[in-house]
């Protein structure tokens, strides 16, 4: 290569170097030392995502990064929301993610059997949602575990958690069993949420299912010891023995006093207890006692349950509990 062909050369690495330069200081750079969560606010436009980037040290120009935005970026809009942002990123990995929405998702779970009382008071105590609400309707709420967004508000959330309940319930209701004893929805949700509260073992469900549902068909008492605590503290744990004067005492849910079903729900029962009810156990069953395992014996007769009973304040006795 002559003289000048080496001039032309070293000229054009030069303003291969300047023009990299140059872009370079146009463009600016990440800094995302660490993974780092980062929140674009509703309604935010990309210029003030930039500057919010800037100011937290995630990018070393505002401007450079719009620049990025219009030479490279897509045309896709930004989403709201909690984006993580993970060590290294460039700008234009930045950029997609927040076109992507997608967003930092959380959780939250309501078991089995939890009250409405009690779901308030875990939606309340959920800092990174909004909103202020008032206690659902006992029976409303699906338990499932439901995903969130910062910032959502906990009205949309628990709209979603009734959404799926009625879903649920529907589905459930088509596939239910002929000769059931309830026959709305709503009543299945009821004796659905005394099943609940009446066995913490899922293998008895629908024995139980069955046995209540022998005792509303013969328009006995149910006799469902959580429908006397449900009055006396929305659902939540009794926390002592039941009196003989709450035993007597009559409502609209004490089901010691009240023939039938009581008024509402007395907690928000799972899937498993609602397909209980609508399929019950094929039994003869009326009565059952507790068996000292956290299961129950179950009887046809009177005379049969007096003699379980007697069993059980036995082994009780035995345990120094009585």
């Amino acid at each position: 290569m002559g003289r000048k062909g080496l001039l032309v050369l070293f000229a054009l690495i030069a303003l291969f170097a300047g023009g990299a330069w140059f872009a370079a200081a146009q463009l600016g750079e990440a800094t995302v030392e660490e993974d780092t969560a980062f929140i674009i606010p509703s309604g935010s436009s990309v210029a003030a995502v930039a500057e919010k980037l800037e100011a937290e040290g995630l990018v070393s120009s505002a401007d450079g990064f719009l620049l990025n935005a219009r030479l490279f970026g897509s045309s896709d809009p930004i989403r709201a929301g909690e984006f993580r942002l993970t060590a290294g990123m460039n700008q234009s990995e930045i950029l997609a993610r927040f076109q992507s929405g997608d967003v930092i998702r959380r959780f939250v779970t309501v078991p089995e059997g939890m009250p409405s009382i009690m779901v308030w008071e875990r939606l309340m105590a959920e800092d990174m949602l909004t909103g202020e609400i008032e206690v659902p309707p006992e029976g409303s709420i699906l338990p499932d575990t439901y995903s969130f967004e910062r910032g959502e508000s906990r009205a949309e959330l628990v709209e979603r958690m009734q959404a799926a309940m009625d879903r649920y319930l529907a589905e459930a209701w088509a596939k239910r069993a002929p000769d059931i004893a309830v026959v709305t929805m709503r009543d299945a949700l009821i004796l659905a949420s005394i099943v609940e509260k009446e066995t913490g073992k899922p293998s008895e469900r629908r024995m139980v299912a069955g046995l209540y549902s022998n005792r509303v068909k013969a328009g006995m008492l149910l006799q469902a010891d959580p429908t006397i605590i449900y009055p006396i503290t929305q659902g939540k744990p009794l926390g002592r023995r039941i009196r003989q004067s709450e035993i007597a005492a009559v409502n609209d849910y004490n089901t010691y006093t009240r023939v039938g079903l009581p008024a509402g729900p007395i907690t928000n029962p799972g899937r498993e207890s609602i397909a209980a009810v609508l399929d019950p156990a094929d039994t003869s069953a009326l009565f059952m006692v507790a068996d000292g395992t956290g299961g129950h014996v179950f009887a046809d007769t009177l005379e049969e349950h007096n003699a379980n009973v007697a069993e059980w304040y036995a082994l009780r006795r035995e345990r120094g509990e009585m």
